[in-house]
């Protein structure tokens, strides 16, 4: 909308036009800017922030987990000065980066106070990884008991995740899947299909994530390969719905699309990060053509060089150029929100709904508005509407 206007009260937006309000009320104008809603990192990992630059880029997916793992592995303290700080830079860039949400995975739930203190919106997902559990149901009850016992928050909710089916185990699955049942307004989120060794695994059985699992001592001698796709796996075992946050998607062929479409799952794409982890680059034009509903992460700052959601468009343009731009800003607005829980009060500019906007300055002249901004904006260029 060309010279619109939003008027806002209390905080809340309460209409939208393309004439100035009559009522004498104080009047801002932008000048030459594009308002629109505050964006949503889907997946992200903000305990791991304190890696940024520590990570280097790696060929093979399973590479670059093995240098992850020894990196956490010298700071097992959750809680230590450093990674406490991090999480609050990465908090504090985040919100300069005009990003309103995040959908935050957590191993150990030290990003919930962080972000509950913050003007972030967001969900922690609590990631359980566990492949040859004892019992699958008193591992995932302990992790429901842990989110129980936190604080409320207003902005910030907790819920459930599965790491990957490389991972985690068919019993630790279908465990998470009925506690989320529990739960009909959760989002779930999984790591899916993002290499090559993920399907290769789910197929055989075998190559670099068995043994991997067995140098961890996580095998499980009585698991049997399903034989299909990562998607399928999890399609058979009930565990895909609208609930569902997918995540990667990078080895997704035709079939796993229409079956995230069919079930209404979202897919979270994060294409910075799977250069970086040698994962590949995502068939993103296939996505948008599957109907599957699309929204943007950044990943970690482990694996990506920012958490800037507008950066992760520009890449997106480049490696989806047949794909509308407002398309695309859909996915990082209005897509993201509705997966994370939150599009009663975020994701587009509409009377009753916050008004959480961005302000994102326009080079005067400019003939597509919507294609300027996903070619680049930098923090630069991004304030709040306060």
């Amino acid at each position: 909308m060309r010279d619109g206007w939003v008027t806002v009260d209390r905080g809340r937006i309460v209409a939208v036009s393309k004439r100035a309000p009559a009522d004498g009320a104080p009047q801002v104008d932008l000048g030459d800017a594009a308002v629109l809603p505050g964006l949503v990192n889907a997946h992200t990992h903000l305990e791991l922030s304190y890696l940024r630059d520590e990570v280097p880029p790696a060929s093979q997916f399973v590479t670059w987990i093995r240098a992850i793992i020894a990196a956490r592995r010298r700071q097992p303290d959750p809680k230590a000065p450093e990674i406490l700080d991090a999480i609050d830079r990465a908090i504090d860039e985040s919100l300069a980066c005009g990003t309103a949400i995040v959908g935050d995975i957590s191993n150990t739930l030290v990003t919930f106070d962080r972000l509950a203190r913050s003007p972030l919106a967001g969900v922690v997902f609590y990631e359980l990884i566990r492949f040859n559990p004892a019992d699958a149901r008193a591992f995932v009850d302990e992790a429901t008991r842990a989110l129980e016992s936190l604080p409320p928050a207003e902005r910030v909710r907790a819920s459930l995740a599965a790491h990957a089916p490389y991972s985690v185990g068919p019993l630790v699955f279908r465990a998470i899947r009925q506690a989320i049942d529990h739960h009909p307004f959760s989002p779930c989120s999984v790591h899916l299909s993002e290499s090559a060794e993920e399907t290769e695994f789910m197929r055989t059985g075998g190559g670099p994530w068995r043994a991997m699992l067995e140098e961890l001592g996580a095998w499980d001698a009585g698991w049997v390969p399903p034989g299909g796709t990562p998607v399928q796996f999890l399609d058979d075992s009930g565990f895909l719905d609208p609930q569902v946050l997918a995540v990667h998607g990078v080895q997704m062929d035709a079939a796993d699309l229409q079956r995230l479409a069919a079930r209404g799952a979202t897919l979270v794409t994060c294409p910075r990060s799977n250069g970086h982890t040698g994962a590949g680059a995502p068939p993103l034009e296939d996505f948008y053509e599957s109907g599957v509903r699309v929204a943007v992460g950044t990943d970690s700052l482990a694996s990506a060089p920012d958490l800037n959601v507008f950066a992760e468009l520009a890449t997106m343009r480049a490696l989806a150029p047949s794909v509308p731009a407002g398309t695309l800003l859909d996915s990082a607005t209005r897509q993201g929100s509705r997966a994370l829980g939150f599009d009663a009060d975020f994701g587009t500019i509409e009377a009753g709904k916050l008004a959480r906007l961005l302000v994102v300055g326009v080079p005067a002249g400019t003939d597509d508005v919507e294609e300027y901004l996903v070619s680049g904006i930098s923090p630069q260029q991004i304030r709040w509407i306060e």
